[in-house]
């Protein structure tokens, strides 16, 4: 059957999410720190997986962003059509009603704590929210 595990086996997020997570945010916006020299890992090559920005280790004090996205590009798409193990994951007629939405993206900038995360971002979440901001 199709499940999860198989989705992520053919790479499926890739297609919709073909940026990376999040990365540190420090000195500069887009800060280098992921994957430093003393860093025993390497950066993964598959789709979905290779725009990871880091594979440290977090530590309290570390500011990082979370940049959740769905986007509906056309060349991945076509790809992912074409391609069986993705395709059957795919409801072609109704993603194409998203193609020419371009898509979105959330990025909040945390900091991790020594009980998890403090979320810095301060921005409507709910449907209500946005349309009670957008109203004003």
């Amino acid at each position: 059957g199709i499940n999860a595990e198989y989705g992520i086996k053919a790479e499926i997020g890739g297609v919709f999410m073909p940026h990376g997570l999040g990365h540190f945010l420090g000195i500069d916006t887009h800060d280098v720190g992921g994957y430093p020299v003393d860093c025993s890992h390497t950066r993964p090559g598959r789709p979905g997986f290779r725009k990871l920005r880091t594979a440290r280790i977090l530590e309290e004090g570390m500011v990082l962003t979370n940049e959740p996205g769905c986007y509906f590009i056309r060349s991945l798409l076509d790809k992912a059509y074409n391609d069986p193990d993705q395709s059957k994951f795919l409801n072609k007629e109704r993603i194409d009603q998203f193609k020419n939405f371009g898509g979105v993206r959330l990025e909040d900038n945390i900091i991790i704590t020594k009980d998890g995360i403090e979320n810095m971002t301060k921005v409507p979440r709910t449907v209500a929210e946005v349309e009670q901001a957008m109203a004003h």
